[in-house]
């Protein structure tokens, strides 16, 4: 999960709260003005506009799915127009009517904790402003019984609040975690795990990346051990993992930091010299081949070419960005350096001189 996607569910938890709160004060708005809970006016300017608002910013949401509404501002105007009906409402009454005070409050309580259960800040602005109007309007005669109804929701909603808070942070960390975890699988997964070298895939990813800076002018060099069968016959295939090792670091030592050393098979090896002439780039097989030989790996079977490890390598230059062709031409003068001898290097026919 990226930060991307985090975002993406922080918004649909934003428009989801949001299109609760606007349903449901719709759905309230339209009730108060069909069965009002006192004997006074049915329609106020403020519960129109509650129910205007409300509904239109529903129809908003659905059809910009991406621009967000600040909640927070949005539950503090409805709020405000809320203590603005109630006040209207208890004026028009000769007598105020305490029952209808509390069912005010526990309604406008309800539809705040419904909708912003991990929401402090929306809640108490959408319940504040009636809270204030109640407590003004009953002169404060029952004002312990109305901090209770706005308190005890407050307080669940806040250690509601904070468990979630925990919850995120945890999931935030653990989803980085994972992500880190996963840039490593990655990375593995394009590495060969006995030489620490590129693999296949680790090249193709290296090449495209080369390919696309389209600088200079590359060439492709294939490097086989020789007599290596015989050597993992004879000596175990345990000496012949230390001895691809050993190879593997020798071939990394001898060319620069932007090179592309690849494991291209058992005891086959690709090189990919970027952004340099044909002349350097026998020079830099000429010197990987040496190092090769100065490991002085212990090679008995292969005594008509050295009593130690050595190598043959083909080269072919990349040209049209066609890698294919490249290791096909250097593949043919690798087979054609096996042939003549081993421990040497051969260049394909494209690079001889006409």
């Amino acid at each position: 999960m990226t930060a991307t996607t985090w975002r993406a569910l922080l918004k649909g938890k934003h428009q989801l709260s949001l299109r609760l709160f606007l349903l449901l004060n719709a759905f309230s708005a339209g009730f108060s003005i069909v069965s009002p809970s006192a004997n006074t006016q049915h329609f106020t300017a403020p519960i129109i506009m509650v129910l205007v608002i409300s509904l239109s910013c529903l129809l908003w949401q659905f059809i910009n799915k991406k621009k967000l509404i600040n909640i927070n501002v949005v539950s503090l105007i409805i709020g405000l127009l809320w203590a603005w009906h109630i006040y209207i409402k208890v004026s028009a009454m000769p007598v105020v009517d305490l029952n209808f005070l509390i069912i005010a409050l526990l309604a406008i309580l309800f539809i705040g904790s419904i909708s912003f259960i991990n929401n402090i800040q929306a809640f108490f602005a959408s319940c504040l402003p009636a809270t204030a109007v109640i407590l003004w309007l009953d002169h404060g005669e029952n004002w312990p019984r109305v901090l209770y109804s706005v308190v005890l929701p407050g307080i669940g909603i806040t250690i509601q609040h904070i468990i979630q808070k925990r919850n995120d942070n945890f999931t935030r960390r653990l989803m980085d975690k994972l992500l880190e975890e996963k840039e490593t699988l990655n990375d593995l997964s394009m590495l060969d795990p006995l030489t620490g070298l590129y693999n296949r895939r680790g090249f193709r990813n290296r090449l495209d990346t080369i390919l696309a800076l389209g600088s200079g002018q590359h060439f492709v060099l294939l490097l086989d051990i020789d007599h290596f069968k015989a050597y993992n016959d004879n000596y175990g295939h345990s000496m012949g993992d230390q001895a691809l090792t050993h190879v593997s670091a020798a071939i990394r030592d001898a060319v620069r930091s932007r090179d592309v050393v690849t494991r291209y098979g058992g005891e086959e090896f690709m090189i990919l010299l970027t952004d340099i002439d044909a002349e350097r780039a026998i020079q830099t097989a000429e010197r990987i081949r040496q190092r090769v030989y100065d490991l002085k790996i212990p090679h008995l079977f292969n005594d008509d070419v050295a009593t130690h490890v050595t190598a043959s390598i083909g080269i072919a230059a990349l040209e049209h960005s066609d890698i294919e062709e490249a290791l096909r031409q250097a593949d043919t003068a690798l087979y054609r350096a096996k042939r003549q001898g081993r421990n040497s290097i051969l260049i394909s026919d494209s690079l001889l001189p006409a």
